[in-house]
């Protein structure tokens, strides 16, 4: 069963999107595999106290990327290719490097500076 213990809702970002992105997440870090089951849409509504719909959302759309194979009063299972986790964990990293490339243009940060920046956090979490 899919552990949602370490998620944790951020303001401002819609509920629904934060489950897509924390099962996207998981998986791309291979912390989420083939064929594990999702908590049921009423379960995990009550453990982020949230409307079951916006449950329903997540799983809709994940059902769409075809990340999770659903049956009407069954469980939900992951279904995962290597093809597609490598996708997702491509398009997980281009779109956080793109928010953090703008906020630091915002911030008037010279490229050079802001490559030695991340170069200087990469060692430091090594």
């Amino acid at each position: 069963m899919i552990s949602f213990e370490e998620f944790e809702a951020v303001k401002g970002v819609p509920i629904y999107m934060q489950i897509l992105r924390y099962i996207q997440r998981g998986a791309a870090a291979g912390r989420i595999q083939n064929g594990d089951e999702l908590p049921s849409r009423r379960v995990l509504s009550a453990l982020l106290g949230v409307n079951p719909n916006t449950v329903q959302k997540a799983y809709r759309l994940l059902e769409e990327k075809g990340l999770i194979r659903s049956h009407t009063g069954a469980k939900s299972y992951m279904v995962l290719v290597p093809e597609t986790v490598e996708v997702i964990r491509r398009e997980l990293l281009e779109n956080d490097v793109r928010a953090l490339v703008i906020a630091m243009r915002q911030t008037g940060e010279e490229k050079d500076d802001a490559l030695a920046l991340i170069a200087r956090i990469w060692e430091e979490e090594a």
